[in-house]
């Protein structure tokens, strides 16, 4: 199978824009993929020794986070490859790096070098605890950023220790998400100002910023019981979720009283709690050990057939291959396949200039020879820069 390339035209709201990617995991990738997926022009900078000795160039890179780029394999440690750096960053608007505090800088592709050469640019930089403080220089990972910021403390059931959220919360939401956004919106002012500058997206901060709406509740006095107890943090029996006959699960989040009358209404269950007696805390456990009773009478698939076309805001708990099945995601296209790989389709929606995954994952290295002539390097200089292991 020969697998696109990329597209004809790229297609997207940012395809102005020109994006340096140092590769690294997590959440700088993150970052890049979704500006790639708004048309971005991205070019990662995979390290030389990533290079695979032989790969099937007829198949795609299988992690789809690194969708929608071309690589070039580069030692940032060698001079050559440095200058080849920089020669990429003097024709872009934007350069992400994921590394700790300062390891730029001791590459000398740091934002003061950069920034000189090209006052433009955007230098989005992603930390766990970011570029200053007494915790900058130190390792961590999405659960120690959530830790304290305090996220991660909320997130549990009543007397139960908190449940890390996968790595959705520090990495990608409060990371990649926030790095992106903060990089788009200093490449709009830069189109103003002529001015670049320096993005410092922190996964700590971007996780606390993410529990804003928490912080408002405990203010007014809406979230004051422990962790479990509250409204949104399954304490109440109409916002959680519930094991069915068959072992699986629904998700019930009937917080509005005219849902909770539909839910109420759909199920048949006389014993419900009424609409007046279901905001009363001190009947929540007895509450939930009876709606949990209920819904071990029937099927997941049961229970959500029989909610469907309602406003009972109940729904199966699916799987992800289950999930890129369901008939509503099928007809929003939120999942979809390209170069024969299931995967999520780029989000948001825009009714003008839409996204879309612009060319499949690329393997470290495919691009090379190409992005190296697009810089104006004759076949000669190329050899040069391979004979030196500049690059490969």
């Amino acid at each position: 199978m020969t697998y696109p390339r990329g597209v004809a035209t790229p297609s997207g709201p940012l395809t102005s824009l020109r994006v340096v990617e140092l590769a690294g995991i997590g959440p700088a990738p993150f970052a890049a993929m979704l500006l790639a997926d708004m048309g971005a022009e991205v070019i990662r900078v995979d390290r030389t020794d990533t290079v695979p000795e032989q790969r099937f160039v007829d198949q795609p890179h299988p992690d789809v986070l690194l969708r929608g780029r071309r690589s070039i394999a580069v030692d940032l440690k060698s001079a050559n490859g440095r200058d080849t750096v920089m020669a990429l960053v003097e024709k872009s608007d934007i350069l992400i790096e994921g590394f700790r505090p300062g390891v730029t800088e001791r590459l000398g592709i740091g934002p003061q070098e950069c920034l000189t050469r090209n006052p433009r640019l955007v230098y989005g930089r992603m930390t766990g605890w970011g570029q200053s403080g007494p915790m900058a220089d130190y390792a961590g990972h999405d659960i120690n950023y959530i830790a304290l910021s305090g996220t991660l403390h909320a997130i549990r059931r009543v007397g139960q220790p908190p449940v890390p959220p996968m790595n959705l919360v520090g990495d990608f939401g409060g990371g990649g998400l926030m790095l992106a956004f903060g990089i788009v919106s200093a490449a709009l002012e830069a189109r103003l100002s002529g001015q670049g500058q320096i993005v410092d997206a922190a996964m700590i901060d971007g996780a606390s910023v993410l529990a804003t709406a928490v912080h408002g509740l405990r203010n007014r006095g809406m979230w004051s019981a422990p962790p479990g107890e509250n409204l949104l943090d399954t304490g109440a029996p109409f916002y959680e979720v519930y094991e069915c006959a068959d072992g699986k699960y629904v998700a019930v989040g009937a917080i509005e009283p005219q849902f909770y009358a539909e839910l109420v209404r759909l199920t048949r269950f006389d014993d419900a709690p009424s609409l007046a007696e279901r905001m009363n805390r001190d009947g929540w456990p007895d509450a939930k050990q009876r709606w949990a009773a209920l819904f071990r009478t029937r099927t997941r698939d049961e229970w959500a057939a029989l909610a469907a076309e309602s406003n009972a805001c109940l729904a199966p708990v699916l799987d992800w291959d289950e999930a890129a099945r369901h008939p509503h995601l099928r007809e929003r296209g939120t999942y979809t396949e390209h170069a024969g790989v299931m995967q999520p389709a780029p989000a948001p929606r825009l009714s003008r200039t839409p996204g879309a995954i612009q060319r499949p994952a690329p393997h470290a290295g495919d691009h090379t020879d190409e992005i190296l002539s697009e810089l104006g390097l004759d076949p000669a200089a190329v050899a040069d820069l391979r004979s030196s292991r500049a690059v490969r």
